[in-house]
Protein backbone atom coordinates (compact mmCIF):
# COMPACT_ATOMS: atom_id res chain seq x y z
CA UNK A 1 0.00 0.00 0.00
CA UNK A 2 1.40 3.39 -1.03
CA UNK A 3 1.89 5.82 1.82
CA UNK A 4 1.81 9.59 1.55
CA UNK A 5 3.10 12.42 3.69
CA UNK A 6 2.25 16.09 3.28
CA UNK A 7 5.18 18.06 1.94
CA UNK A 8 4.51 21.26 3.90
CA UNK A 9 3.13 23.26 0.98
CA UNK A 10 0.13 25.42 1.83
CA UNK A 11 -2.88 25.68 -0.47
CA UNK A 12 -4.51 28.97 -1.42
CA UNK A 13 -8.10 28.68 -2.64
CA UNK A 14 -10.05 31.46 -4.32
CA UNK A 15 -13.73 30.61 -3.96
CA UNK A 16 -17.14 32.20 -4.09
CA UNK A 17 -17.76 31.31 -7.77
CA UNK A 18 -20.19 29.98 -6.60
CA UNK A 19 -20.22 29.40 -2.85
CA UNK A 20 -21.58 25.84 -3.05
CA UNK A 21 -18.90 24.83 -5.53
CA UNK A 22 -16.08 26.11 -3.31
CA UNK A 23 -17.62 24.38 -0.28
CA UNK A 24 -17.84 21.11 -2.23
CA UNK A 25 -14.20 21.47 -3.29
CA UNK A 26 -13.13 21.84 0.35
CA UNK A 27 -15.38 18.94 1.42
CA UNK A 28 -13.86 16.62 -1.17
CA UNK A 29 -10.34 17.81 -0.32
CA UNK A 30 -10.88 16.92 3.34
CA UNK A 31 -12.48 13.58 2.45
CA UNK A 32 -9.83 12.47 -0.02
CA UNK A 33 -6.58 13.68 1.54
CA UNK A 34 -4.41 10.78 2.81
CA UNK A 35 -4.68 12.03 6.38
CA UNK A 36 -5.47 10.28 9.66
CA UNK A 37 -5.41 13.36 11.93
CA UNK A 38 -5.99 17.10 11.76
CA UNK A 39 -2.26 17.70 11.54
CA UNK A 40 -1.90 15.48 8.46
CA UNK A 41 -4.28 17.66 6.46
CA UNK A 42 -2.79 20.56 4.49
CA UNK A 43 -2.97 24.15 5.66
CA UNK A 44 -5.52 25.97 3.49
CA UNK A 45 -5.93 29.71 3.06
CA UNK A 46 -9.17 30.75 1.39
CA UNK A 47 -10.73 33.91 0.04
CA UNK A 48 -14.41 33.53 -0.72
CA UNK A 49 -15.50 36.53 -2.77
CA UNK A 50 -19.09 36.06 -3.87
CA UNK A 51 -19.18 39.64 -5.17
CA UNK A 52 -16.78 39.02 -8.05
CA UNK A 53 -18.37 40.12 -11.35
CA UNK A 54 -20.06 37.33 -13.29
CA UNK A 55 -17.50 35.55 -15.44
CA UNK A 56 -19.76 34.47 -18.32
CA UNK A 57 -21.34 37.91 -18.64
CA UNK A 58 -17.89 39.49 -18.85
CA UNK A 59 -16.74 37.04 -21.54
CA UNK A 60 -19.68 38.13 -23.70
CA UNK A 61 -18.78 41.79 -23.12
CA UNK A 62 -21.93 42.59 -21.17
CA UNK A 63 -20.42 43.27 -17.77
CA UNK A 64 -17.40 44.22 -15.73
CA UNK A 65 -14.30 42.03 -16.05
CA UNK A 66 -13.28 40.17 -12.89
CA UNK A 67 -9.65 39.91 -14.06
CA UNK A 68 -8.10 42.57 -11.81
CA UNK A 69 -9.85 41.25 -8.69
CA UNK A 70 -8.97 37.64 -9.52
CA UNK A 71 -5.30 38.55 -9.83
CA UNK A 72 -5.36 40.66 -6.65
CA UNK A 73 -6.97 37.87 -4.63
CA UNK A 74 -4.51 35.25 -5.88
CA UNK A 75 -1.59 37.52 -5.04
CA UNK A 76 -3.09 38.07 -1.58
CA UNK A 77 -3.25 34.31 -1.03
CA UNK A 78 0.45 34.11 -1.90
CA UNK A 79 1.18 36.91 0.58
CA UNK A 80 -0.66 34.90 3.25
CA UNK A 81 1.73 32.02 2.61
CA UNK A 82 0.13 29.87 -0.10
CA UNK A 83 2.61 27.77 -2.10
CA UNK A 84 -0.01 26.28 -4.46
CA UNK A 85 -3.11 28.01 -5.84
CA UNK A 86 -6.50 26.62 -6.86
CA UNK A 87 -9.65 28.28 -8.19
CA UNK A 88 -12.75 26.04 -8.21
CA UNK A 89 -14.40 27.90 -11.08
CA UNK A 90 -13.83 26.87 -14.68
CA UNK A 91 -14.98 30.07 -16.37
CA UNK A 92 -12.65 32.23 -14.24
CA UNK A 93 -9.69 30.57 -15.96
CA UNK A 94 -10.51 32.50 -19.15
CA UNK A 95 -9.19 35.57 -17.30
CA UNK A 96 -6.59 33.77 -15.19
CA UNK A 97 -4.79 32.45 -18.27
CA UNK A 98 -3.89 36.05 -19.17
CA UNK A 99 -1.91 36.60 -15.97
CA UNK A 100 -1.11 33.08 -14.80
CA UNK A 101 2.59 33.45 -15.59
CA UNK A 102 2.78 36.57 -13.38
CA UNK A 103 1.56 34.76 -10.28
CA UNK A 104 4.22 34.26 -7.58
CA UNK A 105 3.20 30.62 -7.03
CA UNK A 106 2.00 27.82 -9.34
CA UNK A 107 -1.70 27.42 -10.09
CA UNK A 108 -3.32 24.01 -10.39
CA UNK A 109 -5.34 24.52 -13.59
CA UNK A 110 -8.82 23.04 -13.26
CA UNK A 111 -9.46 22.83 -17.02
CA UNK A 112 -6.17 21.15 -17.85
CA UNK A 113 -6.65 18.65 -15.01
CA UNK A 114 -10.24 17.86 -16.04
CA UNK A 115 -9.20 17.18 -19.63
CA UNK A 116 -6.42 14.87 -18.42
CA UNK A 117 -8.82 13.06 -16.07
CA UNK A 118 -11.29 12.55 -18.92
CA UNK A 119 -8.54 11.23 -21.16
CA UNK A 120 -7.55 8.68 -18.50
CA UNK A 121 -11.14 7.54 -18.08
CA UNK A 122 -12.05 7.34 -21.76
CA UNK A 123 -9.38 8.05 -24.40
CA UNK A 124 -12.10 8.16 -27.06
CA UNK A 125 -13.62 11.41 -25.85
CA UNK A 126 -16.24 12.89 -23.53
CA UNK A 127 -19.23 15.20 -23.54
CA UNK A 128 -18.54 18.68 -22.16
CA UNK A 129 -21.18 20.41 -20.05
CA UNK A 130 -20.37 23.94 -18.92
CA UNK A 131 -21.50 27.54 -18.62
CA UNK A 132 -22.19 29.42 -21.83
CA UNK A 133 -19.09 31.49 -21.09
CA UNK A 134 -16.75 28.52 -20.80
CA UNK A 135 -18.20 27.00 -23.97
CA UNK A 136 -17.82 30.25 -25.93
CA UNK A 137 -14.31 30.92 -24.61
CA UNK A 138 -12.88 27.77 -26.22
CA UNK A 139 -10.86 27.03 -23.07
CA UNK A 140 -11.66 23.35 -22.95
CA UNK A 141 -11.15 23.02 -26.68
CA UNK A 142 -7.72 24.65 -26.29
CA UNK A 143 -6.55 22.19 -23.64
CA UNK A 144 -8.17 19.22 -25.38
CA UNK A 145 -6.24 20.11 -28.53
CA UNK A 146 -3.05 20.36 -26.48
CA UNK A 147 -3.43 16.72 -25.44
CA UNK A 148 -5.04 15.41 -28.64
CA UNK A 149 -8.33 14.73 -26.87
CA UNK A 150 -11.80 14.80 -28.45
CA UNK A 151 -14.58 16.85 -26.88
CA UNK A 152 -18.21 16.44 -27.84
CA UNK A 153 -20.33 19.56 -27.38
CA UNK A 154 -24.06 19.47 -26.76
CA UNK A 155 -26.46 21.36 -29.01
CA UNK A 156 -27.39 24.95 -28.17
CA UNK A 157 -30.68 23.72 -26.68
CA UNK A 158 -28.86 21.14 -24.57
CA UNK A 159 -26.29 23.73 -23.49
CA UNK A 160 -29.16 25.89 -22.26
CA UNK A 161 -30.32 23.02 -20.05
CA UNK A 162 -26.81 22.76 -18.58
CA UNK A 163 -26.84 26.50 -17.87
CA UNK A 164 -30.22 26.21 -16.17
CA UNK A 165 -28.98 23.32 -14.01
CA UNK A 166 -26.07 25.54 -12.94
CA UNK A 167 -28.48 28.31 -11.97
CA UNK A 168 -30.55 25.84 -9.94
CA UNK A 169 -27.43 24.88 -7.95
CA UNK A 170 -26.51 28.53 -7.40
CA UNK A 171 -30.01 29.14 -6.00
CA UNK A 172 -29.82 26.08 -3.73
CA UNK A 173 -32.40 24.03 -5.62
CA UNK A 174 -30.48 20.75 -5.92
CA UNK A 175 -33.60 18.69 -6.60
CA UNK A 176 -34.38 20.65 -9.77
CA UNK A 177 -30.71 20.65 -10.74
CA UNK A 178 -30.55 16.89 -10.38
CA UNK A 179 -33.72 16.27 -12.36
CA UNK A 180 -32.65 18.52 -15.22
CA UNK A 181 -29.11 17.11 -15.27
CA UNK A 182 -30.49 13.60 -15.50
CA UNK A 183 -32.81 14.54 -18.36
CA UNK A 184 -29.96 16.21 -20.23
CA UNK A 185 -27.33 13.51 -19.72
CA UNK A 186 -29.68 10.66 -20.66
CA UNK A 187 -30.48 12.58 -23.84
CA UNK A 188 -26.76 12.92 -24.60
CA UNK A 189 -26.13 9.25 -23.92
CA UNK A 190 -28.80 8.29 -26.43
CA UNK A 191 -26.66 10.13 -29.00
CA UNK A 192 -23.27 8.91 -27.82
CA UNK A 193 -22.62 6.72 -24.76
CA UNK A 194 -19.42 8.28 -23.40
CA UNK A 195 -18.49 9.94 -20.08
CA UNK A 196 -19.72 13.40 -19.22
CA UNK A 197 -17.34 16.14 -18.13
CA UNK A 198 -19.08 18.36 -15.58
CA UNK A 199 -16.98 21.32 -16.67
CA UNK A 200 -18.57 23.89 -14.38
CA UNK A 201 -18.06 23.49 -10.64
CA UNK A 202 -21.81 23.68 -9.98
CA UNK A 203 -22.54 20.77 -12.30
CA UNK A 204 -20.92 18.03 -10.14
CA UNK A 205 -23.49 18.96 -7.47
CA UNK A 206 -26.29 18.65 -10.02
CA UNK A 207 -24.88 15.35 -11.24
CA UNK A 208 -24.59 14.03 -7.68
CA UNK A 209 -28.29 14.83 -7.16
CA UNK A 210 -29.30 13.17 -10.44
CA UNK A 211 -28.86 9.53 -9.47
CA UNK A 212 -26.71 8.95 -12.57
CA UNK A 213 -23.69 6.61 -12.29
CA UNK A 214 -20.69 8.45 -10.84
CA UNK A 215 -18.34 6.18 -12.79
CA UNK A 216 -19.44 7.92 -16.01
CA UNK A 217 -18.78 11.46 -14.77
CA UNK A 218 -15.53 13.41 -14.98
CA UNK A 219 -15.99 16.02 -12.27
CA UNK A 220 -14.03 19.24 -12.63
CA UNK A 221 -14.12 19.57 -8.83
CA UNK A 222 -12.81 16.03 -8.38
CA UNK A 223 -10.06 16.56 -10.96
CA UNK A 224 -8.94 19.74 -9.18
CA UNK A 225 -8.99 18.02 -5.79
CA UNK A 226 -6.90 15.08 -7.03
CA UNK A 227 -4.34 17.39 -8.64
CA UNK A 228 -4.09 19.53 -5.48
CA UNK A 229 -3.52 16.45 -3.33
CA UNK A 230 -0.77 15.38 -5.71
CA UNK A 231 0.86 18.80 -5.26
CA UNK A 232 0.53 18.77 -1.46
CA UNK A 233 1.63 15.20 -0.66
CA UNK A 234 4.67 13.11 -1.52
CA UNK A 235 4.85 9.35 -1.73
CA UNK A 236 6.80 7.75 1.11
CA UNK A 237 8.85 4.75 0.06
Amino acid sequence: MTKYKKNGKKLGVLGGMGPAAAAEFLRQLAARCPAASDQEHPVVYMIGDCELPDRSTAIFGDGESPAALLEAHLNKLCELGADVLAVPCNTAHYFIDDFRERLPQPLVHIIEETVLAAQRLNPGGAWMLSTHGTRASGLYQKYADKYGYTLFLPSDEQAEKAQQAILYVKSGDLASAGALTRELVEELWRERDIPVMTACTELPLGYAASGLPLAKEVSSIGALVDACIKALYDEVK
